[in-house]
């Protein structure tokens, strides 16, 4: 009987056969051995070290590489149970390098034979409920204060400690003396009963996230609800960051939009009170308000100066133009002490078009970004302040700069709730969603050091999309042969020799990692 239109049939093997869909999935086993994740995960999480049955490292672990197949659900892990040459090399690579007393310490957990390679669902929401504090909820309830962030318990700390721990490898085997930092808030919409509504009008959380620029890999992140707005605490969560960084960074500089626009975080900054840093470069888009509007409206036109791109050695000008603002704010007037900053504004004439029959009304609606009139003209402005001194970088440079941010830092949210798992949250608790945000930042984090040290140059700036294509999600059968398994690709296939090649890359990195543990 036909199953369908066309002529072919679907079926099942009648015995096992060792076939794999993510043959390029266990390369990240490899990275993940050479700079001891499991090892990490053991040390700072220690939910089930005097349990039977699953390790933290293997409940976590499993959840990670399902976020890089491209599961966003716990439900998924039945599919990658079911992929039978993977969950081989999943058993093979768990035992690796064990002494035999540890190895069999591991199949005492079992009472029975163990005959799964990852958890079942319901194995792990047990796990990730294990992070949710219910008494912060009750402190919650009796709290007047709207923008409430639970304390994190001590297992959700454990993730903190482990991300440093990859930061502080990836800086070693691929040194950076500067962390260049961009902070953001994300909103990761949902329908849960317990979240709260965030400024846009809907339910969601809004983690905040501080992304280190010159490696590509998020520093520190931390899960908070919908209605707690960026600016919220955004000092704590600045030193919080810096502590994170690994020991051989020397300087520091910031980046943020207008939510970083904080008089503590601004004066923490330029003050030096950092011990180990000391005096902190930042570029932060300031609020323009109505002073701010009347100080921009005060230079003369003569000081405008054009803002230009360069495409290909040649600058172009893009229509904008920039100038420095006399501007003190009024936090600052009334303090002795306090620091003097640059404030730079950026212009661009609006051409405003006459509106359509019938669409006068529509056209009156207030535009979505600053705007004000100088000598009859409307212009869209934006505003920056900054502590880096004019013989350092021009105004033009200054906010160039701070437009970097606007790549791949904002980029990396649509990676984190599109191509990962960080969209689709789990609970309704917040500490099981705060848990499974932080396993999706760990599979991010994995997923770029991959592409920064093994990888070809070429896949650096490829998202998920194509990394599944071209690397993980490729068919192939594992043979068990001398006590040895070997993956085996069609012939000619592409992604053998970038395998093959990245897994050399890999393990050029043993004597360079410093592991955790």
């Amino acid at each position: 009987m036909s199953q369908g239109v066309l002529p072919f049939k679907y079926e099942e093997e009648k015995i096992g056969t060792g076939m794999t869909a993510m043959a390029g999935l266990p390369l990240y086993l490899d990275l993940a051995k050479v700079m001891g994740l499991s090892k990490s995960i053991q040390k700072h999480l220690k939910i089930r070290e005097r349990s039977q049955g699953w390790t933290d490292s293997q409940v976590v672990l499993s959840l990670v590489l399902l976020n890089l197949a491209g599961g966003d659900c716990v439900d998924d892990l039945k599919i990658m149970e079911a992929d039978e040459g993977f969950g081989a090399i999943l058993r093979k690579s768990e035992m690796h390098g064990l002494r035999r007393k540890v190895r069999r310490a591991l199949d005492r957990r079992w009472r029975k034979e163990k005959n799964r390679s990852v958890p079942s669902p319901s194995a792990v929401f047990r796990y990730l409920s294990k992070f949710h504090d219910s008494e912060q909820e009750k402190i919650r309830e009796k709290s007047d204060i709207k923008a409430f962030i639970p304390t994190p318990n001590e297992h959700l700390k454990g993730f903190r400690k482990i991300n440093k721990d990859m930061c502080a490898g990836l800086n070693k085997a691929n040194p950076e003396k500067t962390a260049t930092l961009d902070m953001d808030a994300t909103l990761a919409e949902t329908m849960k009963k317990t979240a709260l509504y965030c400024y846009k009008g809907f339910k969601s959380y809004q983690p905040f996230n501080v992304w280190w620029h010159e490696h590509g890999i998020i520093l520190h992140t931390e899960f908070r609800d919908g209605n707690v707005p960026a600016g919220f605490e955004q000092l704590r969560i600045f030193k919080e960051a810096l502590n994170c960084l690994p020991e051989n960074v020397e300087k520091v500089k910031l980046r943020s939009d207008t939510a970083g626009y904080q008089h503590d975080l601004l004066k923490y900054c330029e003050k030096g009170e950092n011990e180990r840093f000391g005096r902190i470069e930042f570029a932060i888009g300031c609020t323009v308000t109505k002073a701010f509007k009347t100080a921009v409206a005060q230079v003369p036109d003569s000081e405008w100066q054009p803002i230009y791109k360069n495409e290909k050695g040649i600058r172009i000008k893009t229509g904008s133009e920039w100038a420095e603002v006399c501007y003190v704010p009024n936090e600052l007037c009334h303090s002795k002490d306090a620091p003097a900053y640059r404030y730079l504004a950026k212009r661009q004439c609006l051409e405003m078009q006459p509106p359509l029959p019938g669409m006068e009304e529509t056209a009156q609606l207030e535009l979505p970004f600053p705007t004000m009139e100088i000598e009859e003209k409307q212009y869209k402005v934006f505003g920056v302040v900054t502590n880096i001194q004019y013989t350092h970088m021009t105004g033009e440079e200054v906010i160039h700069w701070l437009h970097e941010r606007c790549g791949k830092s904002e980029e990396v949210h649509a990676v984190m709730k599109e191509d990962l798992a960080g969209g689709k949250l789990p609970s309704a608790d917040f500490g099981v969603n705060a848990a499974w945000w932080w396993i999706m930042i760990i599979a991010l984090n994995l997923n770029a050091m991959m592409k920064n040290l093994a990888l070809a140059p070429c896949m650096k700036a490829k998202r998920m999309k194509a990394i599944r294509f071209s690397v993980i999600n490729i068919p192939g059968r594992v043979i068990k042969r001398s006590r040895s398994l070997f993956l085996r690709l069609s012939k000619g296939h592409p992604s053998y020799v970038l395998l093959v090649e990245a897994r050399r890359k890999i393990a050029m990195l043993v004597g360079a990692w410093a592991p955790s543990g």
